[in-house]
């Protein structure tokens, strides 16, 4: 992707006339035009001569954004680039313009309205003098006209290159009024000439002559343009002040010293110091020291977060108290910060699709308004009015009619709307991502990491009788600290918590899948599963119907025997995050249908399920049946997914919308097209609602923008009997419509993003359900492309932290792509691009401490035709993914693997399916297809 800075755009014809003349040239995919931030985002491989040169021929200037900081190294330059280029630099010359224009259009005034209408006094000179008047006003005019040349040079040299745009409109009504004035003037020394008296030359100076029009024509409307320029220059004040926050300078430890140096300094294992009260200048890893650090920069949230050795820090957060030394991570453009504004940035070189209709009635706006005008002139001249006042007409045509209100009416909003959200920490990658959002009919939730917080915590602690909460966890923590296990880090953390401390033990042994023993002062501790200790003595009625209750939420029982007698259980589990229940709620109030997906047994699905109060539970979804859940449910609704692992890649990137929580993967969070940094469920509720205020606003505009140019152009036209509008206030009427839009677009700064008080449900909800209700995977596994997979025996493992150590063993096997491992039905499922050895599987079964039982089944891969679909005009992942779910809704299509970059799409198919129907498939969602083969 590829940015330019275009000059001299004044409307929406300008915008579209640039985008034509950019996108005809050789290695360009697509070209958008944002008039809101006057930039040109081409996506191809053209050579940047060529688009500037296709820029200038078109009558518009042309740079390379940023190409001043190009010699420059680091994302500091890069970054005081990108802020020169959205600063205000129009507003500043259109004030110099209107002040310097106030006096001569006052002594017009003063001329036209005061001395002809109201009879105020001017030098005796003027008396009657209607020659000397009318030269007067038409020197005034002159002047008001040079002062805002800039006008008629844009607005004919457009109309010479055959497109004309706002300025042309003003330029032609400016200079046909003067330009009939002066045909007055002359017409008037001509009768003085041939004798005839002063009193014979009044109906001419009072009903003929429009120099006040042609100079408060430019007048008005450079005031309308400075309030436009002022009020979009505040809808980018959010990315403004983003980058304002970038860190300039950090402070470097090298040999005990600090240096203080620029941040494009900063290498990545460097270590910086970080004092109170400064900005940390790079993401980077705490290694010493303890302190607050203020993220409200990222996340929105004003409390800040305790950090200490081992804890992530990020660029521009803020130091509140301690001094800490960090190794740095992540620098440059590689910043969390900086990618945060390179999304918001890159957003507003995106169009929402709502925007085409107004893109395409603004591309032949001004050629039609000028052919209206004309017509109204030919009308007026027929009908017998006098030219004077056809031409009256004719101009106030021109001049009242606005193009700009057309051009602006989606962007201001998209961009006001996106820097709320930045603020919020809610980064929406792409306007058409800002869009869809608000339309979203059911959103489907990872579990793990999403609606819960991935990390298992003790729930419950049961002591035996005879024994104590305190005494039961003392008990397990001795035993437990020197396993590695996630379960047995839960119970040590707890401890912790408790301010417990681990009392020796001897002869610890970790048996494999079989719980944890060791002696203490001549006693035996052992901790396992129910099952396990079953295998060791019997336990009480009661104790198991505790542990099967506890099982039912969700849980995982952990049973401690002291020398044969039970000490007591503690429950561990993922226990679901605080806001996780209440934004779920929020979500079904909005009318939105809310899907938990999770790799768990139906029973813990259910469970927490339950808690989090979710419509619908789908469980047992091995990874690569996500993606194919999401289909399913895109035959019902609008559909988005919000997880945050590399298993909900596919899903997020299948969805209508992908939300990724911005603690995930970088591979989630690539693959989503809205990135959530607080890591909330709150703001996916808060996404929505920000998505459906920024929506209102839009159909505001557009139809403020519409119902403005078809109700005043028949105003002006002559239309309405008994109104009549002189150009000067159609100028002036004309000036305020592009304010009253960008204005509107503010208000958004005032909304209140994570408040439900409005909330409305969607008039339009997913479709009902035509099966009975699924309670397991309702899918079939797909097979994966050119993919196999086996099924192994695996003992041992006891929950889902066990599967994930067993999965994650297994996947570093060459070939090996997935992996999805069941406790309860000790087996593991593997899908590989090539075949391992079972010694392979074997071994990494055992290195992850659990018993490899041998191949339980193996599936062939299965053989499948494919074809190639060559196409033209995909520029991004969003592209990809249309053209990807168009041709998979073919009957026939296993799956299509889309690629902008290789500009085509391999399909895989169940049976032959005629190469017209994929062409059909591709050509609805308005991509170019090139050819289908074999």
């Amino acid at each position: 992707m590829k940015q330019y800075i275009i000059g001299g755009m004044s409307c929406a014809s300008c915008q579209a006339r640039v985008e034509k003349a950019a996108g005809a040239v050789a290695g360009v995919d697509s070209a958008v035009v944002s008039l809101l931030t006057n930039t040109l985002t081409v996506e191809g491989d053209p050579r940047d001569a060529d688009i500037i040169k296709a820029v200038e021929n078109a009558g518009y200037t042309a740079k390379i954004k940023g190409a001043q900081a190009k010699s420059a190294q680091g994302e500091s330059a890069k970054l005081a680039a990108e802020e020169d280029a959205l600063k205000d630099t129009t507003t500043p010359k259109l004030k110099r313009r209107l002040i310097l224009s106030i006096g001569f259009v006052l002594a017009l005034m003063y001329i036209t309205m005061g001395y002809n209408m109201w009879g105020w006094p001017l030098p005796s000179y003027f008396m009657h003098n209607h020659l000397g008047l009318t030269l007067t006003q038409m020197l005034l005019a002159i002047a008001v006209m040079l002062i805002n040349k800039d006008f008629f040079v844009s607005g004919f040299k457009s109309l010479f290159h055959g497109g004309p745009n706002m300025d042309t409109l003003v330029a032609l009504g400016s200079s046909v009024s003067f330009g009939w004035s002066t045909f007055v003037f002359f017409r008037m020394c001509g009768m003085i000439t041939n004798g005839a008296s002063n009193m014979e030359l009044m109906e001419l100076y009072h009903n003929d002559l429009y120099f006040e029009s042609a100079a408060m024509i430019p007048a008005f409307i450079t005031i309308g343009k400075m309030l436009e320029s002022m009020s979009k220059g505040r809808t980018t004040d959010a990315l403004k002040n983003l980058m304002k926050m970038a860190p300039k300078t950090a402070t470097i430890l090298k040999d005990g010293k600090e240096t203080v140096v620029s941040v494009d300094e900063v290498k990545a294992g460097d270590i910086f110091a970080v004092k109170p009260g400064e900005a940390v200048p790079v993401d980077g890893i705490v290694e010493e020291g303890t302190s607050a650090i203020d993220e409200s920069v990222l996340t929105g949230e004003s409390l800040p977060v305790d950090k200490g050795p081992g804890d992530k820090v990020s660029a521009a957060t803020i130091n509140s108290s301690g001094y800490l030394k960090v190794r740095a991570t992540r620098v440059g453009e590689d910043t969390t910060f900086a990618q945060i504004i390179q999304m918001v940035s890159d957003a507003a070189g995106t169009k929402a699709s709502i925007a085409r209709i107004a893109d395409q009635v603004s591309a032949v706006f001004v050629p039609a308004v000028i052919g209206i005008s004309a017509v109204v002139l030919v009308i007026w001249l027929i009908v017998g009015a006098p030219l004077a006042t056809a031409l009256s007409h004719a101009i106030a045509v021109l001049v009242i009619s606005c193009p700009c209100a057309l051009g602006l009416a989606t962007p201001v909003a998209i961009m006001v709307a996106n820097g709320m959200g930045a603020k919020n920490g809610i980064l929406f990658k792409t306007s058409e991502a800002m869009e869809n959002a608000g339309k979203v009919q059911i959103i489907a939730f990872d579990k793990t990491g999403t609606i819960t917080k991935g990390k298992p915590t003790v729930t419950d602690i049961l002591p035996a009788e005879g024994n104590s909460e305190a005494q039961l966890l003392q008990s397990a923590l001795n035993l437990e600290a020197r396993s590695e296990h996630p379960l047995a880090q839960a119970v040590v953390q707890k401890a912790e918590e408790e301010h417990l401390s681990a009392q020796d033990v001897t002869d610890f042994q970790a048996l494999s899948g079989h719980g944890v023993q060791a002696q203490q002062n001549g006693k035996t501790l052992y901790g396992g599963s129910m099952k396990s200790v079953q295998s060791r003595m019997k336990l009480d009625d009661s104790w198991v119907q505790k542990a099967d209750a506890l099982a039912s939420q969700g849980k995982t029982p952990l049973f401690f025997v002291e020398d044969g007698r039970l000490a007591g259980v503690i429950a561990v589990a993922d226990v679901i995050k605080e806001d996780s229940r209440s934004a779920i709620q929020q979500l079904q109030a909005m009318g939105i249908e809310t899907v938990m997906l999770t790799g768990d047994n139906q029973r813990t699905a259910e469970a927490i399920g339950k808690q989090a109060g979710v419509q619908k539970v789908i469980a047992g979804v091995l990874p690569d049946e996500k993606e194919a859940v999401i289909r399913k449910l895109q035959q019902r609704g609008k559909t988005a997914m919000v997880g945050d692992g590399i298993n909900d890649a596919p899903a997020l990137t299948r969805a209508d919308i992908g939300i990724a929580i911005g603690s995930g993967t970088d591979v989630a969070i690539d693959s989503g097209d809205i990135v959530l940094m607080n890591s909330k469920l709150s703001d996916v509720a808060a996404a929505v609602r920000l998505s459906r205020q920024a929506l209102r606003t839009i159909h505001e505009n557009l139809v403020w923008a519409f119902a403005y140019n078809v109700a005043l152009i028949p105003m002006a036209a002559g239309l309405y009997r008994g109104i009549s509008i002189s150009p000067m206030w159609g100028a002036a009427a004309m000036s305020l419509s592009s304010f009253t839009v960008c204005m509107n677009a503010l208000r958004l700064n005032l909304f209140d993003v994570h408040s439900s008080k409005h909330d409305k449900p969607l008039k339009h909800q997913a479709l009902p359900e035509t099966e009975q209700p699924v309670t397991a995977c309702p899918l079939p596994a797909e097979p994966a492309k050119e993919e196999a997979s086996m099924t192994i025996g695996v003992d041992g493992m006891m929950c889902e932290h066990c599967e994930k150590a067993v999965a994650d063993s297994l996947k570093k096997i060459d070939g090996v792509v997935d992996v999805h491992a069941d406790h309860e039905a000790k087996k593991a499922v593997v899908s590989f691009m090539k075949q391992p050895r079972e010694e392979e599987m074997k071994k990494a079964v055992e290195t992850a401490g659990y018993t490899y039982t041998g191949i339980i089944e193996e599936n062939k891969e299965d053989t499948k035709m494919t074809k190639t679909v060559d196409i033209e005009g995909m520029m991004c992942e969003h592209c990809e993914k249309r053209v990807k779910t168009a041709l998979e809704d073919v009957d026939g299509v296993v799956s299509a693997d889309v690629s902008k970059d290789r500009k085509n799409a391999i399909v895989t198919l169940s049976r032959d399916v005629k190469d017209e129907d994929l062409k059909k498939a591709v050509e609805a969602q308005d991509y170019k297809v090139l050819g289908v083969h074999a």
